[in-house]
């Protein structure tokens, strides 16, 4: 009999039909998967294999709108989930109500039986990165043993299935380092030591397939992050620690790394888990329809092969593949950008994204104007960093592409040590990209169909905080009307060192900004297009960020887990309009 080895995980919701959900599924051996809803809605897929597993996304049809409704899933007829001694509440799929009509205030809308306003329109996005997996069950009782205290997506679930009337986020986004393959845990390395000899590299890494799919059943199976992805639809995206520390820093690092005798198995077994794992739960019903991999992997009893010439492919040639994705969530649109593997790393022409990437995200934030309210765009890295931070990755990059000397010059070889040292490579240090990326929020934000705002949702960086930008009145094209911010909110559980900590700070002081400019000035990297400042934070700790949108209105809540007596608790450390009269909603909405 087919068993249940990992999931059941609800990806994809459909916002526009409110009909249609996929639920993603590992099972131990071939058979058919089924999700059967109490409200009669069902779908049912046969599983496809990729190195000895066996996987399937189940797409479900006929979904009231509106409504919450359990589910089950069955393997070969035979109930799998939830388990018998499940203790927790049913896994169900939530589909938004379809709209009826109202003004952008939030006329005409429904309760949702919690005391707070709900209805159409009404959309609420949890978002973080950077998860170590919490320690196994038993191991945590007392949350003492966790050595970076509480998990935070593990005290969010703990909240939820306490209370079956806290509102729940529609959706998270999980912005990147969902498993850590180069900081592998005591529990990990046992398995890996069983498998080969870790005296030899890459050691206690991971190094092939079968090994990271040890890193998600450590990270899914934890029983309460198991019932969340469950229950709430998530959003994923990689960064360097899906992979390695600093993936793509430069072409230097690639070189470097490409002559090493482990790294090409490690990359490609990263890119062909990243696909079965996160990237297949992001993309629509049509999107998985319109996939020739995804149909050429379900032709074949066993796809490992056709997956892992894809991601050979996709690391030879960045620019056959695109990760990022759309989501829309009412009228609010996301975009979630790859910002690790479409990256061009020829210091001669060096970007975050490679051109047919950066064209998909200016299409796709410019396309239909007037038909959301709010842009959305997840990008692992910040936009916006201290401006110390900011200011020492354009310098270490003017030094590297040889304004100090020339490209092989002694400077040039200060700057890439800094940068591979110190991980100098977010947005600053590919200042082309920055300039782009900040050029297209400003079209974005301006103009009479502009959304009311435009928000960057980062992580990476193990601190949250809000970060504002400020055009000069003079610039080309005008001052966007939106308000734009970026948002910054990482670790869910991790630690930050406290030097690391003193730095951040330092980064956004006054000294610090001077520091920034004589840098610059050093490196001849001119005037940013834009200027910003930080209107709250920093904040440490293991946390989530939650936006509350309505209409043309939104607010945003940052929680953290904190450890207590009676066990780890979410703690409220910050909430606040971001638009001028914020979602009427919001004094509920840091329940979940």
């Amino acid at each position: 009999m087919a068993g249940l080895r990992l999931g059941p995980l609800l990806r994809y919701v459909d916002w526009e039909t409110a009909s249609t959900a996929t639920v993603w599924v590992e099972a131990d051996r071939p058979c058919t998967a089924v999700v059967r809803c109490a409200d009669g809605a069902s779908g049912s897929s046969r599983t496809f294999a990729v190195a000895g597993h066996h996987y399937a996304l189940v797409v479900v049809t006929g979904l009231t709108p509106g409504s919450t409704t359990a589910y089950e899933v069955l393997l070969d007829d035979r109930r799998v989930w939830p388990p018998e001694d499940h203790g927790f509440p049913a896994s169900t799929i939530t589909t938004p109500p379809i709209s009826t009509g109202g003004d952008e205030d939030g006329e005409g809308r429904e309760e949702n039986g919690s005391g707070e306003a709900g209805g159409p329109g009404t959309v609420r996005i949890s978002f973080g990165s950077c998860r170590w997996a919490a320690p196994p069950a038993g191991a945590h009782a007392s949350v003492r043993s966790d050595p970076v205290g509480p998990d935070a997506l593990d005290t969010l679930a703990a909240r939820l299935a306490a209370d079956p009337d806290a509102v729940r986020p529609d959706v998270l986004l999980l912005l990147g380092d969902q498993v850590y393959a180069d900081e592998t845990s005591q529990a990990t390395r046992r398995r890996l030591a069983a498998r080969r000899d870790l005296d030899e590299p890459p050691g206690a890494e991971v190094a092939d397939y079968d090994e990271y799919t040890c890193l998600y059943d450590e990270s899914w199976r934890d029983p309460e992050v198991r019932w969340l992805l469950s229950t709430v639809p998530s959003c994923m995206i990689f960064d360097d620690h899906d992979v390695i520390d600093d993936w793509n820093t430069s072409a230097a690092w690639l070189t470097e790394i490409r002559s090493t005798p482990w790294w090409h198995e490690r990359i490609v077994s990263g890119l062909m888990s990243y696909w079965v794992y996160q990237h297949l739960g992001n993309l629509s019903p049509a999107e998985l329809a319109a996939d020739p991999l995804y149909a050429a992997v379900h032709a074949t009893p066993d796809g490992t092969e056709e997956v892992r010439r894809f991601a050979a492919g996709a690391d030879a040639d960045p620019t056959g593949t695109r990760w990022s994705y759309r989501r829309v969530f009412g009228r609010v649109r996301l975009l979630m950008v790859d910002s690790r593997a479409a990256r061009v790393l020829d210091e001669r022409q060096r970007a975050m994204l490679h051109p047919r990437e950066e064209r998909w995200l200016r299409e796709e934030a410019l396309s239909g104007p007037g038909s959301f309210d709010h842009l959305l765009i997840g990008t692992s890295l910040p936009w916006l960093l201290p401006p110390l931070v900011h200011d020492a990755e354009q310098w270490s990059s003017a030094l590297c592409r040889g304004e100090r000397g020339g490209p092989d010059g002694r400077w040039a070889r200060v700057g890439e040590h800094l940068r591979q040292r110190s991980d100098l490579e977010h947005w600053a240090a590919f200042p082309d990209s920055f300039g782009q990326l900040t050029e297209l929020i400003r079209e974005v934000g301006s103009g009479p169909d502009a959304p009311a705002t435009v928000c960057v949702l980062s992580g990476d960086v193990h601190h949250a905080y809000i970060a504002e930008p400020a055009w000069p009145a003079e610039a080309p094209g005008g001052v966007p009307e939106a308000r734009v911010l970026q948002l910054t909110c990482s670790p869910v559980h991790n630690s930050i060192p406290g030097p690391l900590r003193a730095a951040f700070r330092f980064g956004w002081s006054r000294a610090g900004r001077r520091l920034g400019r004589l840098l610059a000035r050093h490196g001849r990297t001119g005037t940013p297009p834009v200027r910003w400042h930080k209107t709250d934070g920093p904040w440490f700790g293991n946390q989530l960020m939650t936006l509350t949108l309505h209409g043309r209105k939104a607010a945003l809540s940052l929680v953290q887990a904190k450890s207590r007596r009676t066990g780890a608790q979410l703690q409220t450390v910050f909430k606040r309009p971001l638009t001028d009269d914020g979602p009427s909603t919001f004094s509920q909405s840091t329940k979940r």
